[in-house]
């Protein structure tokens, strides 16, 4: 093939920094454009089911995050309406042999880390940072973008454009100025803290999840277990765009407070350092997904809910599709086709999790009757049962 074998990444967030080192893997030469200076992940845990950590495995990164995971014992369900667990589902080394690979839970910088080493250390990736994606346009062999750093302009002739961007794309919005995000009428809060200060006799090694009352609350261990990683979802008006905003704690805590919350979830939000909130944003089901040589993914394509626990996991793999389509092709001429097959492979699948996250969503927020209901639900399903119900999600291979 004799055309240029280089793809432009924007964004060199997790989904962006996967799809490059899946693409190298299939012999491009990638170029990465992020206009942040240095990388700095906001954010602060994330969960990795086994269908993202298999292919981040398979990428070769399994030595520079095992020492950063934790593999959770179990799933703690539990209600505000009291105290103690309504039902446990077994995670641990049982349920990563059976799925083939591992459930982690880990500090989000920690997976960002990893990833940028790997990257920096592959001779075919270039990570141009303090480099702002501006614009693209056709090309007889692809593409033509246009990239600003600083006060400079100029521009890079490649096979495809991959916008990985994150919800508020900018690639998006040049392809499909009609498709924004919808604020869903909640935000998280998010904070950590030190693993030792735990309430007495709780299961640090567990993810816990409490529901309540249009709010629920999930906590887990990060950072090779040293601290605990805690968010807190409700439903707000407020809906700035952005990641980290500051969080005031006097405000959280009185969401969360006694006697509508118990003593272990207080004294959780009690013990965190200093809090963070943004309000969380989505894109219609299924996504927007390619035009031409253009492609999109993880959040710049569908930003879910993540309730889930899956918006990091379908960005990784998106990467790995769409490394896969791209990696067949013989001709430039041919990059719109397999672009297109990457949409028609992502697209069902993404549908069913963004739904499946909006579902547990309104499980977790019921009240009165309603929860009293699921609770009992919950116990008579048991702990094996419900776990079971995500196996289509584990299971998934590239």
């Amino acid at each position: 093939m004799t055309a240029s074998r280089t793809i432009v990444v924007a964004g060199a967030g997790i989904g962006g920094l996967t799809a490059s080192l899946a693409l190298a893997a299939k012999g491009f030469d990638v170029i990465i454009l992020e206009r942040a200076q240095r990388l700095e992940e906001a954010g602060a845990g994330l969960q990795l089911s086994p269908n993202a950590s298999r292919v981040l495995i398979d990428l070769g990164l399994r030595p520079r995050l095992e020492p950063h995971a934790v593999t959770p014992d179990a799933v703690s369900m539990m209600s505000a309406r009291g105290p103690g667990e309504i039902v446990r589902l077994p995670l641990g080394e049982p349920a990563s042999f059976r799925a083939g690979a591992p459930y982690w839970v880990m500090h989000r910088a920690d997976l960002q880390n990893a990833l940028a080493a790997q990257v920096r250390s592959h001779p075919n990736i270039e990570l141009q940072l303090g480099c702002q994606f501006e614009e693209v346009g056709s090309d007889p062999g692809g593409v033509v973008v246009t990239r600003r750093s600083g006060v400079s302009r100029s521009q890079q002739r490649a096979l495809a454009l991959v916008g990985a961007d994150g919800i508020w794309s900018t690639v998006r919005g040049q392809l499909f100025a009609d498709a924004q995000p919808t604020f869903s009428g909640l935000i998280a809060w998010r904070g950590t803290f030190d693993a030792e200060q735990l309430p007495a006799g709780t299961a640090s090694r567990n993810v816990q999840i409490w529901m309540g009352r249009d709010a629920h609350l999930i906590a887990y261990p990060i950072s090779a277990g040293r601290r605990i990683n805690i968010v807190a979802i409700v439903a707000s008006s407020w809906n700035r765009p952005g990641w980290s905003a500051p969080g005031e704690p006097a405000e959280i805590k009185s969401l969360f407070a006694a006697p509508a919350w118990p003593a272990a979830a207080g004294s959780m939000i009690d013990a965190v350092d200093g809090w963070r909130r943004w309000a969380l944003f989505t894109m219609k089901d299924g996504g927007v997904w390619n035009r031409a040589a253009v492609a999109l993914l993880g959040d710049a394509s569908h930003g879910m809910l993540p309730f889930a626990a899956q918006g990091a996991g379908m960005a990784i793999e998106d990467a790995a599709v769409l490394a896969n389509c791209l990696g067949e092709i013989a001709a430039p001429e041919a990059v719109p086709a397999a672009l297109q097959r990457y949409a028609e492979l992502r697209q069902p699948r993404i549908i069913r999790v963004q739904r499946t996250a909006r579902h547990n969503g309104q499980i977790y927020h019921l009240a009165g009757a309603a929860a009293l209901a699921r609770d009992l639900a919950m116990r008579a399903l048991g702990g094996p049962r419900l776990l079971a119900r995500q196996n289509w999600i584990y299971d998934w291979r590239v």
